[in-house]
């Protein structure tokens, strides 16, 4: 193993907009869209 690849394999997290904040904001607006959904169902006497 050469010193060049040595030191690209190792990553340094910089907290930027990768970690965790599109899968969180994925999950809010699908359960947003459930629960309008429900609602639209509920409203209309489809259930």
């Amino acid at each position: 193993m050469t010193a060049t690849s040595a030191t690209t394999d190792v990553r340094t997290r910089t907290g930027g907009p990768e970690d965790r904040g599109p899968e969180i904001a994925e999950h809010v607006m699908g359960w947003t869209l459930v629960v309008v959904v429900a609602m639209l169902v509920t409203q209309l006497g489809l259930l």
